[in-house]
């Protein structure tokens, strides 16, 4: 199940996002009209994905974004506008680090596959995340058992002695020798 967050001033606006993406079975949708209180919830609980609106009173989407991102860094972020904003743009991808900037007004269809999109996103950024954390810890470990390994070496020189036959197999008694 992946957890959202939309934020947006506008109530209506904000009903109806949440009316056309309830019908989604694995999505928890949560919404605020205010970018504090949302702020506070985005502080202490992981979202995969924020959703916010461009034009706010006293936060605009761009500043909530890069706030949400102090603490769920890895989420996704799309932001909605009305108004077409070159600088609002730019700002939120560089800033915010926004996946896509979303016109409204919004077409269902369009959002469901942007936020699908950034999800399956996510979800990928998420498992390799974990598995470069799986590769470090085997890295980690082969090199504590090579280090025991020359250590080993080093105090028992004749344990890491190893009589090779012509087939590549190992000689384990001299009197094995052809």
């Amino acid at each position: 199940m992946h957890k959202i967050m939309i934020v947006d001033d506008e109530v209506n606006a904000l009903n109806s996002l949440k009316r056309m993406l309830s019908r989604m079975d694995d999505w928890d949708i949560v919404t605020y009209s205010d970018p504090h209180e949302a702020l506070k919830i985005a502080n202490t609980s992981h979202f995969d994905l924020f959703i916010s609106d461009y034009r706010m009173p006293d936060m605009n989407g761009v500043e909530f974004l890069v706030f949400t991102k102090q603490h769920n860094p890895h989420s996704m972020r799309l932001i909605l506008s009305g108004a077409t904003d070159f600088s609002g743009l730019v700002n939120a991808i560089n800033q915010a680090q926004i996946y896509r900037f979303i016109d409204k007004p919004v077409n269902t269809q369009e959002l469901k596959l942007i936020i699908k999109q950034a999800l399956q996103f996510y979800d990928l950024a998420d498992e390799n995340r974990c598995l470069s954390e799986q590769v470090r810890k085997q890295q980690n470990e082969l090199y504590r058992r090579e280090s025991a390994l020359k250590k080993l070496a080093e105090e028992h020189p004749s344990i890491a002695q190893i009589s090779w036959g012509p087939d590549g197999s190992i000689i384990l008694d001299e009197e094995d020798t052809p």
